[in-house]
């Protein structure tokens, strides 16, 4: 079956291509630029390695892209079991988190545009502050962003229930990658209230919660390499209602 006539396998692309996004913003560029505590050296890694930030501001953007043809992929699939659910994963998994991702591109604009001391528009503007409160500015625009993604952690976890429900009562995905996308939405809750709450225990938190995390790969390499098999609702054939 091939992934036209197979919605599952579409959404196991698009999830995929979520999925290779997500490390380069979330994992790698903050480990090789950001330093924790250390304003000058943050602002030195930015100003040395101003391609792979402005990497980070695209993958973002992407990211809201392919999160948008995402939940509609998700949609597609699953509005024959219970459509007020997937309208609900549309909305809380799509619509808003790809929002927050446009408007954090501002906060990673913002230290791109102090570490360049302005721009060609406006001029030197920044000069009236000394390297030292330049740092710091830099510092306050990486710090705005890590809390708008620690906020959308909520997100992250509120909309794997909808989709937890929805794959638990299909007929083409094993209800425990169902509950297990459930566990995966409390972890990601659990983070971002540990991120807000309590920041310095958001590392050992985040390093326990593996198992649960996985649960999203789960269902993308089980839609990836399954499809959404002959059960799909889109996949049966149509009865005749002609008079």
């Amino acid at each position: 079956m091939n992934s036209a006539r197979n919605p599952g396998r579409v959404v196991g692309f698009w999830y995929l291509l979520l999925v290779l996004l997500g490390p380069l913003r979330l994992i790698y560029i903050p480990n090789k630029l950001f330093v924790h505590g250390d304003a000058a050296a943050t602002a030195g890694n930015i100003a040395a390695h101003q391609l792979l930030f402005r990497f980070g501001m695209l993958s973002d953007l992407c990211g809201a892209v392919v999160l948008i043809f995402l939940v509609l992929a998700f949609y597609r699939l699953f509005k024959g079991v219970d459509q007020q659910l997937a309208v609900l994963l549309v909305i809380v998994g799509g619509v808003m988190p790809a929002l927050i991702n446009f408007v954090n591109v501002v906060n990673e604009a913002g230290a791109l545009l102090v570490t360049r001391g302005g721009d060609s528009w406006s001029g030197d503007f920044l000069s009236v502050f000394d390297k030292p409160q330049r740092d710091a500015i830099v510092m306050l625009f990486v710090r705005l962003h890590h809390y708008q993604i620690v906020a959308a952690e909520i997100l992250w976890g509120l909309w794997l229930f909808p989709m937890g429900a929805l794959a638990y009562k299909s007929r083409f995905v094993p209800r425990f990658i169902g509950v297990w996308l459930i566990i995966n939405g409390v972890a990601y809750i659990v983070l971002s209230l540990t991120g807000l709450f309590y920041p310095d225990y958001q590392d050992k938190v985040f390093a326990y919660s593996q198992p649960a995390l996985f649960g999203e790969l789960a269902i993308t390499l089980w839609l990836v390499f399954k499809g959404a098999g002959a059960h799909s609702p889109d996949l049966q054939p149509q009865s005749d209602t002609a008079l």
